[in-house]
């Protein structure tokens, strides 16, 4: 099987279905980033946007990578960026307001509402690229190395804001403790 990088040297070549055998192979994975980033509706646009943008850009791809994924991550931030920064103030405060964590109406829900309130208060008060390192390690599951290359950093930086992000995780006001009570009630039921 061919590498990413032998299909996007192919396609700069001539042979245009070769990017088409990329896109085939990345599809999933970046229709499902931009969907955790922006939406499900955006995405399905944003995703035509991402390829259109990663073919008319695969000149400047670094053949000396095999996989293509992080690149295209990068591709699809670079879309997601443009999409927020072109909708109108007020498209944006129904998405601020989702990510409110102090209020919520029934406290009596079961723990999975109390744990991701509690994850997204910890993830809010983490730096932006600490986020995004994040981001790509835990929900696309790129080595540190692969999310410097899709945010264009040093991997040493990137593994530094992935250290500090899980630091400031493990440290946040009640991620301690809902981890006791994850951990105990996982012993319980074994």
């Amino acid at each position: 099987m061919a590498s990413d990088a032998d299909l996007i040297g192919r396609s700069l070549n001539g042979d245009v279905d070769a990017f088409v055998e990329v896109v085939e192979r990345h599809e999933a994975a970046v229709g499902s980033y931009l969907a955790r980033r922006a939406g499900r509706d955006a995405a399905e646009d944003l995703l035509g946007e991402v390829w259109v943008a990663a073919f008319a850009s695969r000149q400047s791809y670094d053949q000396s990578y095999g996989d293509a994924r992080p690149w295209l991550y990068g591709v699809a931030l670079n879309r997601i960026r443009r999409y927020f920064r072109s909708r109108p103030a007020e498209d944006l405060v129904a998405d601020v307001t989702d990510l409110a964590t102090g209020w919520d109406p029934w406290s009596a829900v079961d723990l999975g509402m109390d744990a991701r309130a509690v994850l997204r208060s910890a993830l809010l008060r983490l730096k932006p690229e600490e986020r995004e390192v994040l981001r790509l390690v835990a929900w696309e599951d790129l080595t540190a190395a692969d999310a410097a290359r899709t945010l264009g950093m040093p991997a040493g930086t990137a593994r530094r804001l992935l250290s500090q992000a899980r630091a400031a995780l493990r440290d946040a006001p009640g991620v301690s403790a809902l981890l006791k009570e994850r951990n105990s009630a996982k012993e319980r039921h074994r």
